[in-house]
């Protein structure tokens, strides 16, 4: 099992990255909060993995903290939530909101998240309400306060999700952030006027 990944990452998108180790390209799938805590391509990262293993794939899944990466696995072992919608709800509202959500068990909060419904939702919040309070304090947000990568980096999530760049940039102008808005926040707010043009 590949536990961690330390190299050159070669790559970036809000999907997955590619580390580079010794010519070698790895293909990790992130959620949007370790997204916004990669480096610069080019750059030395170290990735905390988790490998899924099926009969026809070998995926991983990485996290740029531990405590992440155990919240993943916390969900992966609910029944009916698999890598992928962990990675989903990972990346769905701001993770100091999530644990809340879970732990004063707001079901409605939790099915904002696409795919999640309310039977998944109240499974959540059955399975993983005492398990999960000791991790508040480990998810501060990570504000960005260079505007320029802030807005580079927005702009290369919109375009990697296939929205053309010049639309992007056009929503981009008609929207403003405080210094302290993390950049997974920026791109959830700019998703949302994107989908109603």
């Amino acid at each position: 099992m590949i536990a961690q990944l330390t190299g050159i990452l070669a790559y970036k998108s809000p999907q997955y990255l590619i580390i580079d180790i010794g010519g070698v390209g790895y293909r990790v799938m992130v959620s949007l909060t370790s997204f916004s805590n990669l480096p610069e391509t080019g750059e030395k990262v170290t990735i905390h993995t988790h490998t899924h293993i099926r009969e026809d794939q070998l995926a991983l899944f990485g996290f740029t903290t531990i405590h992440e990466k155990e919240m993943f696995q916390k969900f992966i072992n609910i029944s009916g939530v698999g890598p992928k919608m962990a990675l989903t709800i990972l990346s769905g509202i701001p993770t100091n909101e999530l644990i809340n959500a879970i732990v004063t068990g707001n079901v409605t909060c939790l099915q904002s998240i696409p795919g999640v419904g309310k039977k998944t939702a109240e499974r959540i919040i059955i399975e993983l309400k005492d398990k999960i309070q000791d991790k508040i304090k480990h998810f501060e947000s990570f504000p960005i306060n260079k505007a320029n990568r802030f807005h580079e980096d927005i702009l290369s999530a919109l375009t990697n999700l296939g929205y053309q760049k010049t639309t992007a940039e056009r929503v981009l102008k008609n929207l403003s952030w405080d210094e302290n808005t993390t950049i997974e926040t920026a791109i959830r707010e700019t998703l949302k006027e994107m989908t109603k043009r």
